[in-house]
């Protein structure tokens, strides 16, 4: 089979990383490309879920006011059953 060079551009830290990583596994990043490639072509999508861990804005605030009412900076509400929990939920 026929092999072709290729080049691409990534961040100085993350190769280092990745190779460091790649290492570990007994792997290097040409023959961990190839898995990765192989694997696109058989499954024909990107091998592996693709999400960002960064919570967006909703999420956020609901942290903060979660953070607050611990602090307590806001009162927080409370129920004296699931029942109430879900009749406050449905207004």
């Amino acid at each position: 089979m026929a092999t072709v060079n290729m080049s691409i551009r990534m961040d100085t830290e993350l190769k280092k990383q990745a190779d460091a990583m790649l290492a570990d596994m007994g792997l290097n990043m040409t023959t961990a490309m190839n898995m990765f490639l192989r694997q696109v072509v058989r499954q024909g999508r990107i091998p592996f879920e693709i999400a960002t861990d960064i919570p967006n804005a909703e999420t956020v605030a609901a942290i903060q006011e979660m953070d607050d009412m611990i602090s307590g900076k806001i009162p927080a509400k409370k129920y004296s059953s699931t029942d109430e929990l879900f009749k406050d939920l449905d207004a």
